[in-house]
């Protein structure tokens, strides 16, 4: 199973594809093996993929997205309606709708879910200063008034992490005490680094719309969902091979052939996302704009990204933060700030910059995704020769994603995301968020980008944002990618997406 179409197109493809047969029969259980233990459940407290993958089935949003990234309503009952002014947004909600605790779903669940995501993520926090009310209008209505337009905001009440998910209003415990949601499936049982055990909510109440992406009717036909960790890329590709599991998240692309003959059939995602170096913009060395500058000019993403996926057919030496087929494609400044490899160019920054070589520079990986690491062995060589004096502190990815939380901790992290169909949701532009890129010009830049409906106005502004990434290095994008996962032939229905959702999926007896 492959994507060889632009991605929107493809997914849109197969999902039609995936639905093309009977109404399926509930019953089974599968095992969905994942690059790890994830820090936790509560899916607004943090960015992680892997917490959006395995949460989205307990909790949901008001929004969603389809088949094609068009927003969708989940628990709102419709799209939301927007004062002229574009400050106004109320939210009629879906009537009917039960939490897994068994209480009815209402405008204080809503309320109180909001309030809490506008203090505790990172999307939430990055509208935080632009909302004055979060209100009850009547028991299924909530009304929404911002102090400025912001166009962003039905997208990031969709994304499913740092996500605006809703909680009973009894149940907003910071950190999260019960998992309780409304999706088609609840918690049953975790047990860290064995398996998270989820099963159906026969309360679930799916949308009457036919299923689309995210969006559209969510139908638990699996009586369980047991989310295995599986940390180890080796032991997770001999456990596809061997059919061990009925899904199995993140293999090494280079590895596809040996899914050949497999129990599992290959799930590939074409020019899924992109690669990153974030970098500390708040604390140590790369405080300093220059030094992050150094670090750019130091690097050959070509190399990276041939050691990271060897076969040219899994990757992209590219630098615009999107691809081709995206409107806010630009190339804009990207070049001599992208794939430079000047190590003379970086000594000038460091020494610019007062710094002294060597100069101390911690990357913090982990080998759970494989292709993370790989890249920092070849970024720390490329730096070595610049002047950089770098120590590899290789982690667990639960270790990884809670040690960024603190400044103190760490200089360079390596992450990945999938290309995202609104700017605004890329998750380093917020100022709160790890990196903690906070400038008057990006600030500035962003109002522009989110304080406007007209497109062509919005794609102008984005295009500075991508000049200021360019120009300030808050992070480095490193290149396009693909992603490999693997399934079983007995999975129908499945919808390969950045995130594996296994509603409207069954197992073929």
């Amino acid at each position: 199973m492959k994507l060889k179409l632009g991605f929107a197109a493809a997914l849109a493809a197969l999902s039609v594809a995936s639905i093309a047969y009977a109404e399926p029969k509930k019953g089974g259980v599968i095992d969905v093996a994942t690059v790890g233990e994830p820090p936790t459940l509560d899916a607004m407290v943090t960015s992680t993929d892997l917490v959006g993958m395995i949460s989205q089935h307990i909790f949901e949003t008001l929004y969603t997205f389809d088949k094609n990234w068009n927003i969708a309503p989940l628990l709102a009952q419709s799209l939301p309606e927007i004062s002229v002014d574009g400050t106004v947004y109320t939210i009629k909600l879906r009537e009917g709708v039960t939490f897994h605790d068994k209480t009815a779903f209402d405008s204080a669940d809503v309320v109180a879910s909001l309030n809490r995501w506008l203090k505790l993520a990172g999307r939430g926090k990055q509208i935080a200063p632009n909302v004055k009310q979060v209100e009850a209008v009547d028991p299924m209505t909530v009304r929404i008034t911002l102090a400025q337009p912001y166009a962003a905001l039905p997208a990031l009440l969709a994304f499913n992490n740092s996500a605006a998910i809703i909680l009973p209003s009894e149940k907003q415990a910071d950190p999260m005490t019960e998992v309780i949601g409304t999706g088609p499936y609840q918690l049953k049982e975790r047990k860290p680094d064995q398996y998270i055990q989820l099963t159906r909510f026969d309360g679930y109440k799916p949308r009457s719309e036919e299923g689309s992406g995210y969006a559209g009717a969510r139908n638990a036909y699996l009586d369980e969902i047991r989310f295995v960790p599986a940390p180890d890329a080796s032991a997770r590709l001999e456990g596809a091979v061997d059919g061990q599991f009925a899904y199995t998240d993140s293999l090494p692309v280079e590895q596809m052939g040996r899914l050949a003959n497999a129990k599992s059939e290959p799930v590939l995602l074409q020019n899924f996302g992109w690669l990153m170096m974030r970098m500390n913009a708040k604390q140590g060395v790369l405080a300093d704009v220059k030094v992050r500058k150094a670090v750019q000019k130091a690097l050959s993403e070509t190399d990276m990204l041939a050691a990271a996926f060897g076969d040219q057919k899994f990757y992209a030496v590219d630098g615009n933060m999107y691809p081709a087929g995206y409107p806010w494609k630009t190339d804009v400044n990207v070049k001599g700030n992208y794939d430079v490899a000047d190590a003379d160019a970086s000594k000038k920054l460091l020494s610019d910059a007062g710094q002294k070589s060597p100069v101390p520079l911690r990357i913090l990986t982990s080998r759970q995704y494989e292709f993370h690491y790989k890249m920092a062995l070849v970024a720390a060589e490329y730096l070595k020769l610049a002047g950089f004096d770098v120590k590899m502190e290789v982690v667990d990815w639960a270790t990884l994603t809670q040690r960024i939380q603190n400044p103190e901790l760490w200089d360079i992290f390596i992450t990945h995301s999938p290309f995202l169909p609104e700017p605004a949701l890329i998750n380093i532009l917020s100022p709160t968020t790890v990196g903690w890129w906070n400038t008057p010009e990006i600030a500035s830049a962003m109002t522009a980008l989110t304080g406007t409906t007209d497109q062509a106005k919005r794609v102008a502004a984005f295009g500075t944002v991508q000049s200021l990434i360019m120009e300030q290095a808050p992070m480095i994008k490193v290149g396009n990618f693909s992603a490999l996962s693997a399934k079983s032939p007995a999975l129908k229905g499945f919808w390969p997406s950045p995130w594996p959702s296994f509603w409207n999926v069954s197992l073929e007896k």
